[in-house]
């Protein structure tokens, strides 16, 4: 069976028939994505998958839609919007296309699809309001895909499909980005793994480059390390490690008599030749050189220490 074309609703577009239509093009680059409420558009034909629209669902027949009574729930009983269950079908498949490893794509389909897929489907169906993130409702990936919409008065008869067409192009590079960036995660943490090792029973983590690095300190159990070291372009790091992934609260915070300060300040203060920055909120320290940052890490540890006594 060869797919021509991608079918979905006109009018009104909503985040999930968008991002469905990212997973759908990066597999069937060559179907044409048609938007159509049309009978002989929305029935079931073997060249084509129709989403969001169609009144049915059925995976063998390549119809995924979720509005009609009896619609498809998740495992755990909450609803699908068509991106669930476009993610769940063909998910697997999108991230095979976008070269992550074979060993990693199961454990990457569950976790975008709880972290990414999930809440789109969510608000879809109206099991969590936008309202919920307060005065950052209007910042979230469907709030700012709904500000794509032509205005209500446009006379432009062109106006929806352009606005869909750019809520699609930026819907594929946040998609892209979000997957690229959690492959990249898993590689870190085999380097991070390896680091925790060599640093043993040392409160400081050094690492060869700058990478996500709290998930793996998280998961090796190594409860013990306070601070993290690595190289950037053109200096060095001293960074602490936050106590939560969504939190600003570090395990230990840098010193306070650093705070705000930069160069020959802050070299005077710490007594570090090389210590050239750190953020007034104490979360990160920067210095010239590795002997500088370990030096300024060193000196961390001691009175985070000595304040934990």
């Amino acid at each position: 069976m060869t797919i021509e074309h991608l079918v979905t609703h006109s009018g009104g577009f909503h985040a999930d028939e968008v991002f469905s239509s990212v997973i759908l093009t990066r597999l069937y680059p060559s179907a044409k994505l048609v938007r159509s409420r049309s009978p002989q558009w929305i029935t079931a034909g073997p060249d084509r998958v129709i989403y969001d629209v169609g009144g049915a669902y059925d995976a063998a027949a390549g119809i995924f839609d979720h509005h009609q009574r009896g619609a498809p729930l998740r495992p755990d009983g909450q609803p699908y919007s068509s991106f669930g269950l476009i993610w769940h079908h063909f998910g697997r498949a999108y991230l095979e296309a976008s070269n992550v490893p074979a060993e990693d794509i199961e454990t990457l389909h569950a976790s975008f699809d709880a972290s990414f897929v999930l809440p789109i489907d969510q608000v879809d169906n109206g099991a969590v309001s936008l309202s919920d993130a307060g005065p950052l409702a209007s910042m979230t990936l469907p709030g700012l895909i709904e500000t794509l919409k032509p205005v209500f008065d446009s006379t432009d008869p062109a106006a929806e499909e352009v606005g869909f067409h750019l809520a699609l192009s930026i819907a594929r590079s946040f998609t892209e980005a979000r997957v690229a960036n959690s492959a990249a995660k898993r590689r870190a943490e085999a380097v991070v793994h390896q680091a925790i090792f060599a640093a043993g029973s040392d409160r400081i983590l050094e690492l060869p480059m700058g990478m996500p690095f709290r998930p793996a300190i998280v998961k090796a159990g190594a409860d013990h390390l306070l601070f993290v070291v690595h190289p950037r372009q053109q200096d060095w790091c001293v960074t602490g490690i936050r106590q939560t992934e969504d939190g600003y609260a570090q395990r230990a915070d840098l010193p306070a008599a650093w705070a705000g300060l930069t160069g020959v300040a802050l070299e005077q203060v710490c007594g570090v030749q090389g210590a050239s920055f750190c953020h007034n909120a104490r979360f990160i320290a920067a210095a010239a050189t590795r002997e500088a940052a370990l030096a300024m890490a060193r000196l961390a540890v001691d009175e985070a220490l000595a304040l934990q006594a």
